[in-house]
């Protein structure tokens, strides 16, 4: 089994669907995972609910978070994922809608790693996930930028 190695969280099923054929060509098969909502995020990351006895010490190498989540904001999961030491450390770059500089400056507060605002056309979400791919899972043994 391939760990994964990017964890895209976004409870709009054709952006996640988007963000993964985007990354297809730089990540290798099955190490791209999905998650709907925090909860389901925050599960699958600690190993709790439907994903208990999940192995947490093989954490993929970069969150992908909407801001804008249904069930609990991408900001209260990164809240969440900080106050954890098994996820504390975890690189999550924002990915939103937004650029009010309100979201921007609250997201970096909460411990994002990155921001970067959701491109218009597929090219150019092809382009951005594969600045991302490379900034941070290839680049994934230097220690992150804060």
């Amino acid at each position: 089994m391939v760990d994964p190695e990017i964890l895209v969280v976004d409870d709009d099923e054709d952006h996640r669907d988007l963000i993964a054929l985007a990354l297809e060509p730089c990540c290798a098969p099955g190490t791209v995972a999905t998650a709907c909502s925090s909860r389901d995020a925050l599960d699958w990351l600690l190993g709790t609910g439907p994903h208990a006895g999940r192995d947490t010490s093989r954490q993929p190498k970069l969150v992908i978070l909407d801001l804008n989540l249904d069930l609990g904001s991408g900001l209260d999961l990164l809240r969440a994922l900080r106050a954890d030491q098994r996820t504390a450390g975890l690189p999550v770059v924002i990915h939103s809608s937004s650029s009010e500089e309100r979201d921007v400056a609250e997201a970096y507060a909460s411990g994002a790693n990155g921001y970067l605002r959701k491109p218009g056309g597929f090219e150019r979400l092809c382009a951005s996930m594969r600045d991302l791919h490379a900034r941070w899972v290839l680049r994934a043994d230097e220690p992150p930028p804060r």
